[in-house]
């Protein structure tokens, strides 16, 4: 999916069953327990190993990376000679240090599959969540794709497994059930990036030839939904940040092929300055995910619009789990992103208010302590 919203924020779809559930070791509600620090070495080294996996499996080594401007920004982009013809391919900005790091290891990188197998194995025994190979590999068809590397942004509840990783917490029961993945995409990057995927439904029916394109209700000539036989749905999204006479009505998304995705509001809050971190399936698929501190404010917001009140309540329950981890972890990232989320206006206030209360007395707790220190200087959300 391109789009920058927790999962499906707008509102729950009717007639949506959950029937996938994330492997998980942990009981929902309970207190955020720590996972140890070898378990969390080892996820390290998992994310560093499919990182560099991802440019073994995209740039051949006979193929060179250069530097190029753009609108006074420096990207990288890959150019490789085929026949008598020089391809170019987009690749990051240059200030995207983990980019820029891989490409200078570039000549020594290897793929390591095995090795990355086996701790994706140890992981999981330590209680660490991995999808249902569907799930999996959905995403994973859409990593090969380049979705990830032309800065798509994978949200919701598969997102939110792989904070477990990145923060080092278990994670419980509940918020890990599933019945979809969802991909965001700014409009503008998608616009402007200079390149192509191949078609979504093609990706998804390459997994599974049932999956079908779902028509919108208010274009039925763009689709921004697909289903298969099992009913199970794959949504492509996009921040609405325009008038509201853009919601509801599908966006076309270039990079996509043309591909529709669901304008959301506060989307752009949510994918604003994403992170990378692996899905726990096959050798591990390196995936670009909400800043963990965003997802978490963001879950306040989307619980109090949920008309469904089973959803409603597992964006409560994932948010206290992450402000509980982010207290100790990212203390100042969380405040910062509470913060500017509280000053874009009174309506989002009310939200993130009503999101409060319904924290664990816990997440409140530590919420409010992060909150008690003076606030530091912040970034404006439109920037990316």
């Amino acid at each position: 999916m391109i789009i920058l919203d927790m999962e499906n924020l707008s509102s729950a779809r009717d007639g949506d069953k959950v029937d996938h559930h994330f492997h998980f070791d942990g009981q929902p509600g309970g207190p955020v327990q720590e996972i140890d620090l070898a378990t969390q070495t080892m996820f390290a080294e998992l994310q560093q190993r499919c990182l560099d996996a991802e440019f073994d499996t995209e740039f051949s080594e006979r193929g060179s990376f250069v530097r190029k401007r753009s609108k006074g920004r420096l990207y990288w982009h890959f150019q490789w000679r085929a026949g008598d013809r020089m391809l170019n391919k987009y690749v990051g900005p240059v200030s995207d240090q983990s980019i820029t790091d891989r490409v200078t290891r570039f000549g020594a990188l290897k793929s390591g599959f095995k090795r990355r197998q086996t701790l994706i194995r140890s992981l999981v025994a330590a209680g660490l969540p991995t999808p249902d190979p569907l799930s999996g590999s959905i995403v994973e068809a859409m990593w090969k794709a380049g979705f990830f590397r032309l800065r798509g942004v994978l949200v919701g509840t598969l997102a939110f497994q792989t904070y477990a990783g990145t923060l080092g917490v278990r994670v419980g029961g509940r918020p890990l059930m599933t019945q979809d993945d969802d991909f965001a995409q700014f409009w503008g990057i998608s616009e402007n990036i200079g390149e192509i995927i191949v078609a979504p439904l093609d990706i998804l029916r390459a997994v599974d030839p049932s999956f079908r394109q779902i028509p919108d209700i208010n274009d039925p000539f763009v689709s921004t939904r697909y289903r298969n036989a099992r009913d199970y749905a794959v949504d492509f999204l996009t921040p609405n940040r325009g008038s509201d006479r853009h919601q509801g009505r599908p966006a076309r998304m270039k990079a996509l092929a043309g591909a529709g995705a669901q304008p959301l509001r506060h989307l752009d809050f949510l994918i604003h300055e994403p992170e990378r971190s692996v899905l726990l399936y096959g050798g591990g698929v390196p995936v670009t995910i909400p800043r963990a501190e965003r997802y978490a404010v963001h879950k306040l917001i989307v619980a109090a619009e949920r008309r469904d009140q089973a959803k409603s309540g597992k964006d409560v329950e994932q948010a206290a789990i992450l402000i509980e981890a982010l207290a100790s972890r990212r203390p100042v990232e969380l405040a910062a992103a509470w913060r500017i989320a509280w000053d874009v206006g009174s309506r989002w206030r009310e939200k993130l208010e009503a999101g409060r209360a319904r924290l664990t007395p816990a997440a409140q707790t530590s919420l409010a302590t992060v909150l008690s220190h003076p606030p530091r200087k912040r970034s404006s959300i439109t920037r990316r």
